[in-house]
C-alpha cells in the first residue's frame, strides 16, 4: 500500500511540476514581451522627440527613453523569476530545486 500511495505521490509531484512550469514560462514569456514592447516603443518615441526637436527636446526625449529602458528591465526581470519559478529553481540558482527540498 505504502508503494501505491508514494507512485501517486510522484505523478502528483510530476504533474504539478508540468502545469507549473507551463504557465511559468507562459506568463513569463508574456511579461518579458510586454516589457520588449515598452522599452522598444519608449526609445523609438524618445530617439523621435530628440531629433524633432533638436537640443530643446532632448532632456525629455531622453527622460523617455530611460523611463521606459527602466520599466522594461524590470519587466525582463520579473519575467525570469516567474520562469524560474515554474521551473522550480532555487533563488539565485540555475540549478532545480529537488522535490525533497519541496516537502
Amino acid at each position: 500500500m505504502s508503494e501505491n500511495i508514494d507512485k501517486t505521490s510522484k505523478q502528483a509531484t510530476g504533474l504539478g511540476k508540468t502545469v507549473t512550469s507551463t504557465l511559468g514560462n507562459t506568463l513569463g514569456g508574456l511579461t518579458d514581451t510586454l516589457g520588449d514592447t515598452v522599452g522598444s516603443a519608449g526609445s523609438g518615441l524618445g530617439n523621435t522627440i530628440n531629433s524633432a526637436t533638436g537640443q530643446t527636446g532632448v532632456p525629455v526625449g531622453d527622460m523617455i527613453t530611460n523611463l521606459t529602458g527602466g520599466v522594461s528591465g524590470a519587466a525582463k526581470s520579473l519575467g525570469k523569476g516567474i520562469k524560474d519559478t515554474g521551473e522550480m529553481k532555487k533563488p539565485g540558482s540555475s540549478e532545480s530545486a529537488s522535490s525533497s527540498s519541496l516537502l
